[in-house]
Formats: C-alpha cells, sequence, structure tokens
C-alpha cells in the first residue's frame, strides 16, 4: 500500500520576525491543509528551507507536525543528508516520532557514484523502518539517480518503496517504470508535470503548488484516478502559467511570497535567500487571480 495517493504539499516552514519558527503558524497551514483535500503533508523538505535549518530545529519541525496532523493525513518526513550518517539519525529519530515515510534527497555538493548511492540509501533503510521515497532532483544536487540504480534499490530493499521524480526528463521516468515493472510508488516532483507522470504509473506529486491550491492539485490527481483524463488535464494545463511563475525565482521564494497575497504571511525566508522582485510580484500576483485564487 502506498504511503499516500494523490497531492502531497511540500509544505513551507514560516518563520517569526526574528527568523525562528513560527509554530502556531505553522501549526495553522497543518490545518488548512487537512481541511483542503491535501493528501499528505511532506515537512521539511526543500520548500520548508530544510537546509537552513539546524538538526535540533529540524526535528522539532518534524515532530510538531506529526503531533499536530494527528493520524488525520500522512506525515513523510524530509530526512536527507549529504552525510550517510546524519542522514541515519534523523531519519531514526522521524520514525521515532512516528512519521508515516521518509524522504530522502540524494546526497549533495560531495554528490555520490550509483554504487555510493545504493549504499547510502541502504544504510539508511537498514536502520530507519519506515516507508523511504528516494528524491532525485540533480538540478539542486548534482546528482542524479540512474534508473538501474531505483530498480536495483526498490527491488532489493524492502523499505525504499518509492522515488520523488523531479529530473523532468520523461524518458528516464518511462525507464523506471520500465525498469521496475511499475511496482514502485512514483511521484512527481514538478507540478507542471503531474499528468505525465500519472499517465506512467504515478501515485501523485509532491506539490508546490499544493500550498496555494491545494484542492485543485488534488483534483487534478483525483480525477485522473476517477477515469476522467481529460478533466484532470485540463486543471493540468489551466495551472501552468502558475507553476511557471512559482518558478520564476528559486523556491520557496515565490510561494511564500504568494501565501503572503493570500493573507497567510508564513514571515521572510531565511538567507541566502532574499525577498520576491516587484516585477516577479506583480506576475505572480496576477496569475494567482487569473487561477482564481482569492487574494487578500
Amino acid at each position: 500500500m502506498a504511503v499516500f495517493t494523490g497531492a502531497g504539499v511540500a509544505i513551507v516552514t514560516p518563520f517569526n520576525a526574528d527568523e525562528s519558527i513560527n509554530y502556531d503558524k505553522l501549526d495553522e497551514l497543518i490545518d488548512y491543509h487537512c481541511k483542503n483535500g491535501t493528501d499528505s503533508i511532506i515537512i521539511c523538505g526543500t520548500t520548508g528551507e530544510s537546509a537552513t535549518m539546524t538538526e535540533e530545529e529540524h526535528m522539532e519541525c518534524v515532530k510538531f507536525a506529526i503531533d499536530r496532523a494527528r493520524g488525520r493525513i500522512p506525515v513523510i518526513a524530509g530526512t536527507g543528508s549529504n552525510c550517510t550518517r546524519t542522514a541515519v539519525e534523523m531519519s531514526k529519530e522521524a520514525v521515532e516520532y512516528g512519521a508515516d515515510g521518509l524522504l530522502l534527497v540524494t546526497p549533495y555538493y560531495n554528490k555520490a557514484t550509483q554504487a555510493g548511492l545504493i549504499a547510502h540509501y541502504s544504510a539508511v533503510a537498514k536502520e530507519a523502518k519506515a516507508p523511504i521515497i528516494m528524491y532525485s532532483v540533480a538540478s539542486r544536487t548534482g546528482c542524479n539517480i540512474e534508473p538501474a540504480t531505483v530498480a536495483e534499490l526498490v527491488k532489493s530493499v524492502d523499505n525504499i518503496v518509492g522515488i520523488k521524480e523531479a529530473s523532468g526528463n520523461i524518458s528516464q521516468v518511462a525507464k523506471i517504470m520500465s525498469l521496475t515493472d511499475g511496482n514502485i510508488e512514483l511521484y512527481s516532483g514538478n507540478d507542471d508535470q503531474i499528468v505525465p507522470l500519472l499517465s506512467l504509473g504515478a501515485k501523485g506529486v509532491i506539490s508546490v503548488l499544493s500550498n496555494v491550491a491545494p484542492k485543485e492539485t488534488h483534483d487534478i490527481c483525483e480525477k485522473f484516478f476517477a477515469g476522467d483524463v481529460a478533466g484532470s488535464a485540463a486543471l493540468q494545463l489551466k495551472a501552468i502559467p502558475l507553476c511557471e511563475k512559482l518558478f520564476c525565482e528559486v523556491n520557496p521564494i515565490p510561494v511564500k511570497k504568494a501565501l503572503k497575497l493570500m493573507g497567510m504571511d508564513c514571515g521572510p525566508l531565511r538567507m541566502p535567500l532574499t525577498e520576491l522582485t516587484p516585477g516577479h510580484t506583480e506576475k505572480l500576483r496576477q496569475a494567482m487571480k487569473d487561477f482564481g485564487i482569492k487574494l487578500a
């Protein structure tokens, strides 16, 4: 059984003015997603600015999300690191807190060979007994998980169950599904490619768009699963201009601005991220209005 099907939100982390984590606002966001069709919460991923958190903050945030979701929807903890030992320890801790699954990005900066990726993921899986979703996003990490590597891990390690595929390479995704005989929990890591990946057998999406349009992102998946492929595709195509604006600058710069435009101010970004430029803000505002999002 999949960790989740449908649209999981790569949730932002709200900060106070002093850049400490705003847990009251995070509580509001979790409740918002539980009430508006989001199928899973992915906490402390890229969109959650985990790269600028201390390990203590990171794990406090994971525990808080699990406690506040209270079993209403699954919570997947981002516990990846470029240090295998750190990934193991954070993953074990998240499992102790009750995480429904783990999202593990490929090692970044020091990177790894394909043999190194197999060793890395296998080491975490051995210690952290929860479903593991690998996260392949070479544009950020400089490290791609090759289809043959994905297939070997999924077939040989029981609790490595899936992959968030954000390469943007549909041919690579198709090869993954071919080599695994479709026996993998595939999630789109790109909001503009949800329907194409669903057509290849994906279980859903781990989404930035869901932060501002949870019901619509859920519906793209729900309509597809119900057999309304045309309706799903229509929603996907309608969302394309907004998806583009949500990535007009480095994620999560635009999506935090979008939430503020909706009256859901999640505070500042942590350096080195900076505020969305005025020109991009106006284009984002217009794309949100065109999509039908109510602005404050």
